[in-house]
């Protein structure tokens, strides 16, 4: 069945029991398969049967719960989308400002002590009832909008603490106003309340303003990236050049870029040469020398010289456009601690309407005189203090921070699941070639058994490996290049996954691989053993060559070490993490290259399919185990550990297998991108522990828990406050993450 993932924003969100009402609301439809709501970002994700599922289903059952969905919005330009957020929070502004400079005027004239200086008008209730209405029916109406038709579906959120606890207050107001002696006659005071549902209306709205703008700075990373785009290309047709707009290029598209300028998008150059800073990508500082048949990435810059390439991916294929999505997809996804506060949050609302009416009948039966007035500011201070707003953000603010500081740093991390993960690691198996090393070996010995010269064994083994992937086949073949060697043609080739090649060449037979190949075709080496395992020693990897099932000769080939290699290992070490290195390669070159990185642990000589099982033997004896590689003979390993880790420079099938990928080649950032998940770890659990705790201490005391013991009750007007405030801090400390230090 072919599924389709859809993602679009949502306008009404404001608290935890928002996604889960809406998360319910879209699963019921028949065909979606999952819904995912990410509060932070106010956008829903949906996989669901397009033969079952269109967008008219999606946008009806997010309107039955009292919210908006922005499906058929279209692509917006980054341009479009800042200036409608603007809109938006100037709107909310405004409204902010009405409500509370109303819900002043109408505290001035009713607050004890204050209102002796306020003028004979703001006293009078009828003039307090003409300010208050205006901001419980106009600016209020944003509590309604959400609050009717979720309790049409028998479901409940924030808005709708705000409605009920706003509305009494206004409605007691309204009937004190109206009918003073009705309530005088049951001894009470005829003093309307209007301040509490205005001032209350608009303190909840100004936490929502601040909120709303710490949020579009948690989202700041994939801003910076969108704006790393080149804007033009310096287009080449019919020997002219001409500036296009960047959207316009095509592939195939011949473009030139001069010093100083941002390459427009990914291609292969095809003339000149140059040294390009690609530090937005990968985050090395150091830039990269660029010339003929190399590739160039979009949005990196050219340094110093000046070429001309030809376009390759554009639009949504390129490289930037491609880590934008995997960082959006991050930002969007739920980590699985999140389980936790949408489980509390989904029971939550109804717990506290609950709470409130025993608050109500408490202090209506038991409480002093006047009890009914008693009964319903305590009610009110419950409704409005109880927040699960900082429940639903505590999680998906630090992750979007978390997520994003990381692809400032060149570590893309595909979903939330493997950032809450990652800092559980405890065991990293890498990978040697390519990844502990530099995966560019270059050939350092022919030994000649009987008689071939070195270009004839050169001639063979090049032309058997002509073609392959593997970073060793390269090497020979590179060497063959450098000796302009002439490549034969091969007949009956065949790969033999772990142990080498075999074809025909110039109608011989020829076998290349290692020891246990050369075992398996019966051919003895023997005598030569000593020999092999001297290159061995020195971390050289040794293929041996047969011709005609005859031992020929010997090809040793040498890889060098990855500068960071060691410091990486070192630092992993230092946090208490095992390393591990694995390898096809024989013992005896693997120990010479762990003992380089300081490893003291290595599985060598492990075929392909085979990494994968060792993976699972290292979580069997209850290790958190993350695989590091970067060939399509890692994945499946990749895809095996906790935590899959690519490097950005290996295969695309690897990428894809993997969790986080790394778009540099500094092994250390391995460990920064563990530390990264610790500090975004350590900063959801403070937020978690921020958000229930501010609810288990601050709703008793709403319900008047110190009044027995100090005569102290909270005001609804201090509610509103603490439950602003609670937001807001939830969403200022994962902000604090982006001054963590990584390295």
């Amino acid at each position: 069945m072919q599924q389709t993932k859809e993602t679009f924003s949502i306008k009404g969100m404001h608290c935890a029991s928002c996604v889960g009402i809406l998360e319910r609301s879209l699963k019921k439809i028949p065909g979606v398969e999952s819904a995912t709501i990410n509060l932070a970002t106010t956008k829903a994700t949906v996989v669901y049967d397009p033969q079952r599922v269109n967008d008219n289903h999606l946008a009806s059952a997010v309107a039955n719960v009292g919210y908006e969905a922005m499906i058929n919005e279209g692509i917006k330009s980054e341009e479009e989308q800042k200036k409608a957020k603007e809109k938006e929070l100037m709107d909310l502004g405004n409204k902010v400002a009405i409500s509370l400079f109303l819900g002043g005027l109408i505290l001035w004239g009713s607050f004890p002590g204050l209102m002796n200086t306020a003028p004979m008008i703001l006293q009078n209730p009828w003039f307090q009832l003409l300010l208050a209405t205006p901001v419980q029916l106009w600016v209020g109406l944003i509590f309604y909008r959400a609050t009717i038709p979720a309790l049409k579906h028998r479901t409940a959120n924030m808005d709708t603490l705000v409605a009920l606890g706003t509305t009494v207050a206004y409605t007691y107001s309204v009937f004190v106003t109206i009918f003073p002696k009705v309530v005088e006659k049951i001894g009470i005071a005829a003093v309307p309340y209007f301040d509490v549902g205005t001032i209350i209306i608009g303190l909840i709205l100004l936490g929502r303003y601040f909120e709303t703008r710490a949020k579009q700075r948690t989202s700041e990373a994939i801003k910076k990236l969108i704006n790393l785009q080149a804007k033009t290309a310096r287009v080449l047709r019919n020997g002219k050049e001409i500036d296009i707009p960047i959207e316009q290029v095509i592939i195939g598209n011949v473009i030139r870029v001069r010093p100083g300028e941002k390459i427009p998008v990914d291609g292969i150059v095809v003339d000149g040469e140059s040294s390009i800073d690609e530090s937005m990508i990968t985050g090395e500082s150091i830039p990269v020398d660029k010339s003929v048949n190399d590739i160039v990435i979009g949005a990196t810059i050219n340094k110093t010289g000046m070429f001309i390439f030809k376009a390759t991916k554009v639009g949504n294929e390129t490289m930037l456009a491609q880590i934008i999505k995997l960082v959006e997809e991050a930002q969007g996804s739920k980590a699985p601690i999140q389980r936790m506060a949408d489980l509390v949050s989904s029971y939550f609302v109804p717990i506290v309407i609950m709470l409130a009416i025993v608050t109500f009948v408490l202090w209506y039966v038991l409480g002093p005189t006047p009890s009914l007035l008693h009964a319903l500011l305590n009610t009110i201070a419950v409704l409005i203090i109880a927040c699960p707003c900082a429940m639903g953000l505590a999680t998906p603010t630090a992750i979007i921070v978390g997520t994003g500081k990381g692809a400032e740093h060149g570590i893309l991390i595909k979903d939330a699941e493997s950032l809450e993960i990652a800092h559980k690691i405890n065991a990293i198996v890498f990978d040697k070639t390519g990844t502990l090393t530099n995966g560019k070996p270059e050939v350092t010995d022919i030994i000649s058994i009987n008689g071939d010269s070195e270009n004839e064994l050169i001639e063979y083994a090049a032309s058997l490996e002509n073609g392959s992937e593997h970073s060793l086949a390269e090497s020979i073949v590179l060497e063959a290049e450098k000796r302009k060697i002439e490549l034969a043609n091969v007949s009956k080739f065949k790969a033999i996954a772990g142990h080498g090649v075999e074809g025909v060449v110039n109608e011989k037979r020829v076998v290349l691989g290692n020891r246990k190949l050369m075992d398996r075709e019966g051919i003895d080496t023997h005598n030569f053993r000593e020999r092999i395992e001297k290159l061995e020693s020195g971390g050289k990897t040794v293929m041996i060559l047969s011709l005609e099932g005859k031992f020929a000769g010997l090809i040793a080939v040498a890889d060098t070490v990855k500068e960071s290699a060691r410091e990486a290992i070192n630092i992993l070490n230092g946090m208490g993490i095992e390393t591990i290195m694995i390898t096809g390669d024989n013992a005896r070159t693997a120990h010479a290259i762990a003992e380089k990185t300081g490893m003291t642990r290595v599985l060598a000589e492990v075929l392909p399919e085979d990494k994968e099982r060792e993976v699972k033997k290292l979580q069997a004896e209850g290790k958190r185990v993350a695989m590091v590689g970067d060939g399509i003979n890692d994945s499946p390993a990749l895809a095996a550990a906790d935590v899959g880790i690519a490097m950005g420079t290996g295969t695309d099938v690897a990428i894809e297998a993997a969790d986080i990928t790394l778009m540099n080649k500094d092994l250390k950032s391995v460990a920064m991108a563990i530390k990264l998940s610790k500090s975004t770890m350590r900063t959801i659990k403070l937020n978690l522990f921020w958000a229930f705790g501010y609810n288990i201490i601050l709703i008793p005391i709403a319900m008047g828990a110190l009044y027995p013991f100090f005569h102290l009750l909270l005001n609804p007007i201090f509610a509103s406050v603490a439950m602003a405030v609670s937001s807001v801090s939830v969403v200022s400390n994962s902000l604090l993450l982006k001054g963590s230090k990584l390295n």
